[in-house]
């Protein structure tokens, strides 16, 4: 089974970012990116449904996010963090330590 990962270069990075702009998928790349290697698709929960979750890991891989490995029945994502850090330098960086929740101010 061969599965659509596009070029890095040909992702505009306004996909890139409307990618990461997903609490779930940010939650994921940030997942991926502390373990440093290959993760199976079935270990993120967050919460969500094995639909829904197959439909963030394929929308990070589209995004040119991820690449992910068949084998067998079971597949295997990973960050393509040398890449994106080569197309686009510090942006990951950012996104990842950026704080997720913010707290909406009191009210009166």
């Amino acid at each position: 089974m061969e599965l659509h990962e596009p070029e890095l270069r040909d992702v505009p990075v306004t996909a890139v970012l409307a990618a990461l702009a997903d609490d779930v998928r940010l939650q994921i790349v940030r997942a991926l990116a502390e373990g440093g290697g290959e993760s199976a698709c079935g270990t993120f929960e967050f919460g969500v449904s094995k639909a829904t979750r197959s439909h963030h890991l394929k929308v990070l891989r589209e995004a040119g996010l991820t690449r992910t490995r068949v084998a067998g029945t079971s597949r295997f994502v990973r960050l393509r963090r040398e890449e994106l850090d080569r197309l686009y330098p510090g942006l990951l960086d950012a996104v990842l330590t950026a704080p997720t929740l913010i707290t909406p101010p009191p009210r009166d």
